[in-house]
């Protein structure tokens, strides 16, 4: 298939993982919101401990010293803040101005300086001036028209670029609990291999490495369920029956994701 097939097809089974709308009326709160807190919490362990893996080799590799990087769904800066000692300027683009304001406190306590975009990409892109390397990690499964997401990345980069995403969607892992209280099985595509096809199909010259992710997804049992109940559209006050069902279901402890990174020059 052409680069416009597999977009088509990427649109349309990342659709298929909307939440039905008479599950979605129902729910306390936003279940595909994320919390700054977790996020920073990740940056922070980033920072404390460095990892080694594929998608930060690639990015120091690739980042001359004192270069720019663009971080793209920085999030709070799990993914670009740990090169700290080789930015020379770092411009995050993110939809949340929580993540963003808590990137930059730890930018600045860090020493890096940073201009920090709210939006989304690619709508936001010419806000932004052309940088050595980007990297956008843990995103694309949040982007319907990857396509325009990829070239804009491209574009605004003369150096590498670098994607990391989990090899399934990052959802996957509540399918059983999705079957157990609504009734509804969830999708299985798109996956990483999706990804890495339309980027190729783009014309990119990709390579790709792929390994088992650095940090558990939960570190207790009420931690995955009080994500769970939030993700499934249930009641916070359900959170010992959701934890009792996945310990039911062998959900507990969860398989690490497997994580994979992309990257072209």
């Amino acid at each position: 298939m052409d680069a416009e097939e597999l977009a088509a097809r990427w649109r349309e089974r990342l659709e298929s993982w909307a939440i039905p709308e008479e599950i979605l009326a129902k729910a306390p709160v936003d279940p595909w919101g994320h919390s700054p807190e977790r996020f920073g919490a990740r940056t922070d362990r980033a920072l404390a401990d460095r990892d080694d893996g594929p998608t930060m080799t690639r990015l120091a590799e690739a980042l001359p010293d004192r270069g720019t990087l663009l971080d793209v769904g920085s999030g709070a800066g799990a993914s670009s803040l740990p090169l700290r000692e080789r930015i020379g300027h770092l411009y995050a683009v993110d939809p949340s101005a929580a993540m963003l304001e808590g990137l930059t406190l730890r930018a600045d306590k860090l020493g890096v300086p940073v201009t920090t975009v709210h939006g989304r990409w690619p709508d936001v892109s010419d806000r932004v001036p052309t940088a050595d390397v980007a990297v956008a990690a843990h995103v694309v499964y949040n982007v319907p028209d990857l396509a325009a997401f990829l070239r804009a990345l491209d574009a605004r980069t003369r150096g590498r670029v670098v994607l990391e995403l989990p090899h399934r969607h990052p959802m996957s892992w509540m399918t059983p609990l999705w079957q157990h209280f609504h009734g509804i099985d969830r999708p299985v595509r798109p996956i990483a291999e999706d990804c890495v096809a339309l980027a190729a199909a783009l014309g990119f010259a990709v390579r790709v490495e792929e390994r088992e992710a650095p940090l558990e997804r939960f570190d207790t049992l009420e931690e995955l369920a009080a994500n769970a109940c939030r993700r499934a559209c249930l009641d916070p006050s359900r959170v010992d029956e959701v934890a009792a069902t996945a310990a039911e279901l062998g959900m507990w402890p969860l398989p690490r994701d497997r994580w994979v990174t992309i990257w072209w020059d």
